[in-house]
C-alpha cells in the first residue's frame, strides 16, 4: 500500500512513520509513504495556499490550484480522499475496503477548509469523528493507521487485527497479562485454564457484555448466533 499525502505541514508525519507498526510495515515492503508539500504547486513568489473566503466569514480557506495540481502531479491513479469533518465517519468496514487498494491519496485541509470546487477532483471524503480539528494530517494518520494494520504483512501477527474492536460489529474482550494478581483484581480463572474452548467462550461472551453495556447500537448489525441471543437475553433480564 502507497500513501501520498497532500499537506502544508509534512513535519508533522515524520516521528510517526518512523515508528512502531508503520516503520516495520515499511521496512517488511508492505507500506510506502510520499510526503507531499502543496506549497510546493503554488505558483506566486509568497507561495500563498489560502486566501479569504467569498461572502465573508471569519478565517481563509485553501486555494484550489495547488491542492489539484499536487493531486494531479501523482503517479499512477491513488484513489483520492479529502480528511474533512464533513463527511461520513470512517468506520472498520470501510477501512478493511480500503485496505484491499494498492495507493491511496490524502488531502489534508486546513484554515476553514478547502474551496468546494477540490471536492470534484478527489474519490471519497472521510471524517474520523464528530468534531473539529486544526487540520486533516491528525485526521490522516488515524485513517493511515486504521488501513495499515489491516494491509497483509504489515502486523506481525495477521490474526490480531481480526479480533479488535468492531472486526466483527463487537467490541474487544478483556485483556490480561502477568501478574496473575495485582492489587487485590485477579485474572479470571478461565484464562489460566489451559481450556481452549472455555477461553473462546468466555472472550466471546464478554465481547458481547461488553458491547451491550458500551455500543448496544452495534448489536443490531452483529452476526449473532443462537447461543449469542440467549446470552445477551440473560443479561437483559438480570439488568432489568
Amino acid at each position: 500500500m502507497r500513501f501520498h499525502i497532500l499537506t502544508l505541514f509534512p513535519e508533522v508525519f515524520a516521528s510517526v512513520l518512523s515508528a512502531t507498526m508503520l516503520q516495520k510495515g515499511q521496512e517488511r515492503g508492505a507500506l510506502s509513504f510520499d510526503l507531499v508539500n502543496v506549497r510546493d504547486f503554488t505558483t506566486d513568489k509568497h507561495r500563498v495556499t489560502d486566501d479569504s473566503p467569498y461572502g465573508g466569514g471569519q478565517g481563509m480557506v485553501m486555494k484550489p490550484e495547488p491542492i489539484v495540481a499536487a493531486l494531479e502531479s501523482l503517479e499512477g491513479k491513488p484513489w483520492r480522499v479529502l480528511l474533512t469533518p464533513q463527511a461520513r465517519v470512517l468506520t472498520q468496514e470501510r477501512a478493511r475496503q480500503l485496505a484491499d487498494l494498492s495507493s491511496i491519496a490524502l488531502v489534508c485541509g486546513r484554515y476553514e477548509g478547502v474551496d468546494e470546487r477540490v471536492r470534484s477532483y478527489v474519490d471519497e471524503e472521510i471524517s474520523v469523528g464528530d468534531y473539529i480539528l486544526s487540520g486533516g494530517e491528525i485526521g490522516a494518520l488515524v485513517v493511515i493507521d486504521a488501513i495499515s494494520r489491516l494491509v497483509p504483512g504489515v502486523l506481525g501477527c495477521e490474526d490480531s487485527a481480526a479480533d479488535d474492536s468492531f472486526a466483527g460489529a463487537l467490541l474487544e474482550y478483556p485483556q490480561y497479562t502477568r501478574p496473575p494478581e495485582y492489587r487485590g483484581a485477579s485474572v479470571p480463572g478461565v484464562l489460566l485454564s489451559g481450556d481452549h474452548a472455555a477461553v473462546a467462550r468466555w472472550r466471546r461472551q464478554q465481547s458481547l457484555h461488553r458491547t451491550l453495556q458500551t455500543r448496544p447500537d452495534l448489536l443490531d448489525r452483529a452476526d449473532l448466533s443462537p447461543e449469542d441471543r440467549a446470552f445477551l437475553a440473560t443479561l437483559k433480564r438480570q439488568d432489568g
